[in-house]
């Protein structure tokens, strides 16, 4: 009697423990919520441009398109504890450079109350459209040249990575 209760038992046990999943052997995959520690450099001299090394893990969802392409695709199959530096083409990071986000506006057009000042980065909601973020390249009688592009547009990235959680999507 008493074999077939321990018998029982480990069956038990045994089928508890077959609905569980290690999560800590799992990869990071589309629909997953993610936390990672990063150190963002510039590729072609090392400067650092942002970092989370000292404060909170950046958390994202992946698959939701809230970080630039390189970025999410270095992360994915990453498990908890892994580490690893990748290099992101511009492209698959925040794209070439334009021109055509240069350009000159009439200081008319620009509100009484904000100060000009060459090298400040001004915020501009457009009806309908995503916040932007404009600096200011040059300022004359009459006019300011503003910059839309990101300052790291045409610049390959370098980031290195700490996968600290995962949380399994749905």
């Amino acid at each position: 009697m008493r074999t077939l209760v321990t018998l029982l038992s480990l069956g038990l046990l045994l089928a508890t423990f077959a609905g569980c999943s290690n999560t800590e052997d799992a990869s990071a995959g589309i629909g997953d919520t993610v936390k990672v520690k990063y150190v963002g450099r510039l590729a072609e001299n090392g400067d650092v441009f942002d970092s989370s090394a000292t404060g909170e893990p950046l958390e994202f969802k992946l698959g939701q398109g809230e970080m630039i392409p390189g970025f999410e695709a270095g992360v994915m199959g990453m498990k908890v504890g892994d580490t690893k530096t990748i290099t992101i083409p511009s492209d698959s990071a925040y794209g070439p450079r334009s021109e055509q986000l240069v350009t000159r506006v009439p200081k008319d057009q620009i509100p009484e109350n904000v100060t000009l000042e060459v090298g400040r980065v001004l915020r501009f909601n457009p009806p309908g459209g995503r916040p932007m973020q404009m600096r200011i390249l040059e300022i004359d009688d009459t006019s300011i040249v503003v910059d839309a592009n990101s300052p790291l547009a045409g610049k390959d990235l370098m980031f290195d990575l700490e996968m600290m959680e995962i949380i399994p999507g749905e």
